[in-house]
């Protein structure tokens, strides 16, 4: 039996749209403060000047909130990458400096960045819609950064994936302690190396490399 279709969500009036982003300002600053225990729901409905009840219609909890959170600012850096796209030549190269420019903005202000992914650690199944949101806009960043040609294959998507698994990664490893800023950047570099091996112009060259190889042996 096939599912019914979610309906679309309805489009935010104007009026909504300013009271939801003094919430998620309010948030953010909260989390700047004080981390992932510093967002309070109430605190936020005061700072945001929205009532407690509201807020919750906007958001039923912190961690769909929290991860609201880290979709506007991913928002903010995919708004800045496109005024500022990365300069590098190979479109590995560029994306490897996109999510190192990510991971700097994120590094600027640390325990917002605790917040936003340990919420994304907690997250249910009724924060996927949000968590969802989340992977588009940084799989979006990621295609951007490559400047491809036309539509990425199913390989090449599946390498998209890996990365944001990889950049997620090192995100926990470097707030937990575990990670050097040298290292995050080492792996980042390295499984960028996936855009090579899955882009076909590349893999095109190489098999005709290896026939001109076999038929001159």
């Amino acid at each position: 039996m096939t599912a019914a279709p979610q309906p679309s969500p309805v489009p935010l009036t104007e009026r909504q749209e300013a009271r939801r982003r003094r919430i998620l300002r309010a948030s953010a600053e909260l989390a700047v403060r004080g981390g992932f225990d510093a967002v309070q729901m109430r605190e936020v409905a005061e700072q945001s000047h929205v009532a407690l009840g509201t807020l919750y219609r906007y958001f039923p909890s912190k961690i769909h909130l929290l991860v609201a959170t880290m979709r506007d600012q991913l928002e903010h850096l995919h708004e800045a990458l496109r005024k500022r796209p990365p300069s590098a030549t190979a479109p590995a190269d560029r994306v490897a400096e996109t999510l190192m420019r990510a991971f700097r903005a994120m590094q600027r202000e640390p325990h917002l960045a605790d917040a936003m992914v340990r919420a994304l650690t907690f997250a249910d199944r009724s924060v996927s819609p949000e968590v969802d949101a989340v992977s588009r806009l940084t799989t979006a960043i990621i295609l951007d950064a490559m400047r491809l040609d036309g539509p990425p294959g199913p390989e090449l998507l599946s390498a998209v994936r890996v990365i944001e698994h990889t950049w997620h990664s090192a995100l926990v490893t470097w707030l937990s302690g575990r990670a050097s800023i040298a290292q995050v950047k080492i792996d980042i570099e390295t499984v960028c190396r996936l855009i090579d091996l899955t882009d076909p112009r590349r893999a095109g060259a190489a098999g005709t490399a290896g026939a001109a190889g076999a038929a001159g042996a």
